[in-house]
């Protein structure tokens, strides 16, 4: 391979590890083209399992500061760089290997960290990361369930006070004013001086009264 195209084989994994949330490598002797294709459709848009040269992966985990890989890179390899859920795809690599034992997991890459074959077995049969977050909203639901009824407990409380006192204040306005059903200026109000007797017993003067009675006409 000529070094400017080495150079560009080097680069294109790299940003496949870096462009990726995990990688898990494999060795894939024995497997069929048909096969081989079978698995990417599997895969689907969890990964991108590609056929790589071991001495330029070497290179490439290098640059991303991978440590620990060298070991893996032997024989023929290809890496699924995992683009989706990491659960995901270890459990449709894990499926397909059973089916086709021709595939054989080597191990992988996890945030920067290497995996042997044991640990991405283990990482396939952790729950998905849609479970998870299912699960999660479930619990998260509950909580946020309990935590409403507590805070409406006291606010219901508070409404139906404010509905008593409101439908009590209608009957009695007073009660917006301070009073127990009296108006206020009305307590404070001055009664009125009653009249004496003399002038209870004292008819009126009317108008008729004050005339001069008329004089007769007759002789």
């Amino acid at each position: 391979m000529a070094r400017p195209e080495k150079t560009a084989a080097v680069a294109e994994i790299v940003d496949s590890f870096n462009d990726s949330a995990g990688a898990v490598l494999t060795e894939y002797r024995g497997l069929t083209v048909k096969q081989l294709q079978d698995l990417r459709r599997a895969l689907g848009e969890n990964a991108n399992y590609a056929v790589v040269k071991n001495t330029l992966a070497k290179i490439a985990a290098t640059e991303v500061g991978i440590e620990g890989f060298d070991d893996l890179l032997t024989g023929p390899t290809a890496i699924a760089f995992i683009n989706g859920d990491v659960v995901e795809a270890a459990k449709g690599l894990r499926d397909f290997a059973k089916a086709n034992p021709a595939l054989v997991i080597k191990g992988g890459v996890l945030d920067g960290k290497p995996l042997d074959a044991a640990e991405v077995a283990k990482l396939a049969d952790l729950e998905s990361r849609e479970v998870l977050m299912g699960k999660l909203a479930g619990a998260m639901l509950a909580s946020l369930s309990q935590a409403v009824y507590l805070l409406n407990a006291p606010i219901a409380q508070a409404a139906r006070l404010a509905g008593a006192l409101q439908a009590k204040a209608e009957q009695d306005p007073s009660i917006l004013a301070g009073g127990a059903g009296t108006p206020a200026a009305a307590e404070d109000a001055p009664a009125e001086e009653a009249p004496s007797s003399e002038e209870a017993a004292e008819p009126e003067a009317t108008d008729e009264a004050a005339e001069p009675a008329a004089e007769s006409t007759d002789a």
